[in-house]
């Protein structure tokens, strides 16, 4: 390839990902606004059980698509070229993950990570305002500094473990998650994937 062909093909990477990133940037701010209100709507006529257990699967969610997004990240394409020429539909849209692994990484660990991380936070707000009305506490300095430690040690140790499982089972996870987009693309016909 001449250096003029490489050039017109950075230049055409680089305009592509400036769109992705606008586009990105956009959708996170409306779905973080939407589903900032509709969780704390919510949380605010749970109980203090239903509550935590709300908070706790926001925290699960972001752990689970930062999984996804790393799998993504270190997964490698040759284990599933043999499957897809065998005709294996799953195995194909788990290369097309892979070859779109900045977007899904993106996507996965900033923008769902991120968006769960600031409602997880929203959502030990509202516990911590739940406690102080039940049982009339004054002082919620305290257990407003245990709440955050609790948030923040599950995200990050959630997160750690999930590295672990991405990197050492990424091929497992790839072609699983390649099944679930081929479902969305085949059977609800929502393209998540551009090529």
């Amino acid at each position: 390839m001449s250096k003029h062909n490489k050039s017109i093909n950075k230049r055409k990477k680089s305009k592509k990902n400036y769109k992705w990133t606008l586009i990105i940037s956009i959708w996170t701010f409306f779905l973080a606004i939407a589903v900032s209100i509709l969780s704390e709507n919510l949380m605010r006529n749970f109980d203090i059980l239903f509550a935590s257990i709300t908070l706790i699967f926001i925290i699960f969610l972001g752990v689970f698509f930062d999984t996804i997004g790393i799998a993504v990240a270190s997964a490698q394409e040759r284990p599933f070229h043999s499957m897809a020429a065998q005709k294996n539909l799953a195995a194909k849209y788990a290369i097309k993950l892979i070859k779109n692994a900045g977007p899904v990484s993106n996507f996965c660990n900033d923008v769902i990570g991120d968006i769960c991380g600031i409602i997880s936070g929203a959502a030990g707000a509202i516990i911590v305002a739940k406690f102080s009305k039940i049982y009339d506490i004054k002082e919620l300095t305290m257990l407003s500094v245990v709440i955050s430690g609790l948030i923040a040690s599950l995200t990050v140790g959630g997160k750690a473990i999930g590295k672990e499982i991405a990197i050492n089972h990424s091929k497992t996870i790839i072609y699983y998650t390649g099944k679930v987009v081929m479902f969305f693309d085949k059977k609800l016909k929502i393209k998540i994937l551009s090529k």
